[in-house]
């Protein structure tokens, strides 16, 4: 494990940056892959209130998991500011890579890294740390960030992604979920900006050949966010085959 820490550790120095609304176009990722699993998963965030109501991100994303260590996936995004069309904004390839399990903290670890090419700005390494924990109905899972634009001195960016949810009944579950920034490499703060606020999951078996999940919920904004919205509306839809 200390070598598989290691790389963790140098991949979240890696240059990436930032959305302009944490959470917006996101999803906070599990610390396991399942072998031969392919998804088809599309995501839609919507900012309600304030001066940047309206303005809303939508990811189609295609994945494999080519090994139970490895996932590698595809995916286009579209960002629409108030009073303009939705745009393409950038194109990206993710992969996860699994550590395995820690048992001294009971939690499972992985990184993961997105490289991503922006077509209306500079492009963009994301980083994360991946850890989730699971026992029984109850999952919970945080995902530490380093971004950084590739452009010449910028700093690199922090923010976290985090999520914890309890099976209420077969394939239901309910739960919170949290985004937010964490300043950057010059200067680090937890008074920036942040999301977070209720969420369901429903999972319905046998969808053709594979499963749908259905994901809803609501963030309220935080600190700085307020400056911008009151919160984002949050929708998620994936076909697992």
């Amino acid at each position: 494990m200390n070598r598989h820490w290691l790389i963790a550790a140098l991949v979240l120095l890696a240059p990436s940056a930032a959305d302009a609304a944490p959470g917006l176009d996101d999803v906070v990722y599990g610390a396991t892959v399942e072998a031969g699993r392919s998804e088809i998963e599309t995501r839609y965030g919507r900012l309600a209130g304030g001066p940047a109501d309206g303005a809303d991100a939508f990811v189609i994303e295609a994945s494999h998991a080519f090994t139970s260590r490895f996932y590698a996936a595809g995916l286009a995004a579209f960002e629409r500011d108030p009073g303009s069309g939705r745009r393409l904004d950038a194109l990206a390839l993710e992969g996860i890579y699994t550590l395995g399990h820690v048992k001294s903290l009971d939690l499972d670890a992985a990184i993961y890294v997105e490289v991503e090419h922006a077509l209306h700005g500079p492009d963009n390494l994301e980083t994360k740390l991946l850890l989730e924990r699971r026992k029984g109905p109850f999952d919970a899972r945080l995902n530490l960030i380093a971004e950084r634009q590739f452009v010449s001195g910028d700093p690199v960016d922090f923010g976290y992604a985090a999520s914890a949810d309890y099976e209420i009944a077969d394939d239901i579950s309910l739960g919170v979920e949290a985004f937010g920034e964490l300043g950057t490499s010059r200067s680090l703060t937890t008074r920036s900006e942040h999301y977070v606020g209720p969420a369901a999951k429903i999972e319905l078996d046998h969808a053709g050949p594979g499963e749908l999940e259905l994901r809803a919920g609501y963030l309220f904004a935080v600190d700085r966010a307020r400056d911008d919205a009151r919160g984002q509306l949050r929708f998620g839809l994936e076909y697992e085959f």
